[in-house]
């Protein structure tokens, strides 16, 4: 599975839902589902701002745990 950081990130950015939404001129209500790892897909492009908006790489963002983790 796939776990979304965002929240992390943005904390350490000092950085708020809505700030970050405004950057990267994405929904809140569409950001807030990234956030919460309900998404089930992202595009590069979204991603691509999300990082440079919170001066970032993919991996801070994103990481992978496997199944067995989850479940524990």
């Amino acid at each position: 599975m796939i776990v979304v950081n965002l929240d992390v990130m943005m904390a350490k950015r000092k950085m708020t839902l809505s700030q970050l939404s405004e950057k990267v001129d994405i929904t809140l209500a569409n950001l807030s589902i990234l956030k919460n790892n309900k998404a089930k897909a992202v595009r590069f492009s979204t991603l691509e701002a999300i990082c440079a908006a919170l001066d970032c790489q993919p991996g801070d963002i994103l990481e992978y745990v496997p199944d067995t983790e989850v479940l524990s």
